[in-house]
């Protein structure tokens, strides 16, 4: 089968990509932005790649047209596709029709740690020998790609909640049908497509009702609105974690434990700081566990993982000054990822750069909530401009001299080299991007 994949450069339909070039399908593919890690990903693997959505590609004559939640109506190449009544799908349904038909499906679902809690899932699997295929909405350094069909029977998917495609308004979740399903967390988020949480919480609904008797969903305690998505309806196990009753994370990172409901303790070691880390950790745990691998396993095998690329990645050390590179963009990421690297570099000075880029951020529905979010770092630069919608200066302000806002990456990069001290932790966090500022800061100091 040809497949042409409609916004191929996307984290899901790229490995989605991967997953179609790995059955033995021919996969090519158009989008109009490309940028690592997934462009690099999609190269290496052979797939040829078009920029733009041209008409013209209705010449590659595929099988099919698999249609990514980033293409609207009005997009030229859809138009034509739509005209001319081609066979096309989202990419959600060829995944679920081709990739996780008859397989056990692990799930993990939430607003924030879905990526670092879907990798490390996929490591305790592969630690314990299972070999389970995944899609992960990141690259984890452990893995060296996104995506893989493994064998069967296990599978484990990042489950986003984000709507399907143009002609399915449904969120991505609830295609996958999970056996095991973690729900992490849950706040407001894609302010672009929900009105409120509580459209939020049907479609986590809708999710749990597609759960087998003999599925396990695996709840964080901690949140008020997933009790709410629970007390809607539940027809599989259930095992919550961080609270009471549940399973609790006590201590973090190299000394990493859990206590279990009944009062035993599993340790183990995790690379990785932050309190939020470790609750991913146990959630990857628990499901695991719903899979057949003892937690004290689980666990253990965490010593080894080596995290995902974007998640807290540094990226280079240039005259003392380290740079790391993030995905956070929503409040709640950036607050927590702050917290993280404070508890690893102590009383050094944080540097916090970011670009307010995903559409809930555009429209500005969390602008207040960022002064509060960037009060761990000691000093915060901020992409402003027209395009966002919104005068950054005038929200960051109560943050006084220890916020930074400039119109261009140019010039945010500029003021940044200004600023910057020997000895300094440079976090510069985006969901896009970022006009390669990474690199050209590393470039910059390497000059100096």
């Amino acid at each position: 089968m040809h497949i042409h994949i409609l916004g191929i450069c996307g984290t899901f339909m790229g490995g989605i990509a991967a997953l179609a070039r790995e059955a033995g399908h021919r996969v090519t593919g158009c989008d109009a932005n490309v940028y690592p890690p997934m462009s690099t990903q999609l190269t290496h693997l052979g797939i040829d790649l078009i920029e733009g959505y041209d008409p013209s590609q209705i010449a590659l004559t595929p099988d099919i047209y698999v249609v990514g939640n980033a293409v609207s109506r009005g997009n030229p190449l859809l138009e034509e596709i739509l005209d001319r009544g081609l066979p096309y799908v989202s990419g959600p349904q060829w995944l679920a029709d081709h990739v996780l038909a008859g397989r056990w499906v692990l799930a993990v679902a939430g607003t924030h740690g879905k990526t670092t809690t879907t990798s490390m899932l996929a490591w305790m699997l592969e630690a314990a020998g299972l070999k389970p295929g995944f899609l992960i909405g990141g690259v984890p350094l452990d893995f060296g790609v996104s995506a893989r069909l493994g064998e069967a029977p296990f599978f484990v998917i990042e489950a986003d909640e984000y709507d399907t495609a143009f002609c399915d308004k449904r969120s991505k979740f609830v295609h996958y049908r999970p056996r095991t399903a973690i729900l992490n967390n849950l706040e407001f988020d894609h302010a672009d497509i929900f009105p409120d949480l509580a459209a939020i919480e049907t479609q986590f609904h809708h999710l749990v009702r597609t759960m087998p008797r003999i599925g396990r969903v695996i709840a964080n305690a901690s949140s008020e609105a997933l009790h709410r998505v629970l007390q809607r309806g539940l027809w599989s196990e259930l095992e919550w974690f961080d609270g009471e009753p549940g399973w609790q994370v006590q201590g973090t990172a190299a000394a990493l434990s859990v206590r279990a409901p009944d009062g035993g303790l599993v340790s183990g070691r995790l690379d990785m700081p932050g309190r939020h880390n470790a609750n991913n950790a146990l959630a990857a745990m628990l499901a695991a566990r719903h899979a057949g691998v003892r937690p004290e396993q689980a666990l253990a095998s965490l010593a080894q993982f080596r995290g995902i690329r974007r998640r807290l990645e540094r990226v280079g050390e240039r005259a003392g000054i380290v740079v790391y590179d993030d995905f956070a963009h929503h409040p709640t990421a950036i607050e927590e990822t702050v917290a993280a690297l404070r508890s690893a570099v102590g009383d050094a000075r944080i540097v916090a750069v970011i670009e307010p880029r995903s559409n809930t951020m555009k429209l500005g529905t969390m602008k207040a909530r960022l002064p509060a979010a960037l009060a761990g770092a000691d000093i915060s630069y901020c992409l402003g401009g027209p395009a966002l919608g919104w005068d950054a200066a005038e929200v960051l302000a109560s943050l006084g001299a220890r916020a930074h806002v400039e119109p261009s990456v140019d010039q945010l990069l500029n003021a940044l080299l200004r600023g910057l001290k020997p000895g300094d932790h440079v976090l510069v966090m985006s969901n896009g991007g970022f006009g390669g500022i990474h690199k050209r800061l590393l470039d910059a100091l390497s000059s100096s």
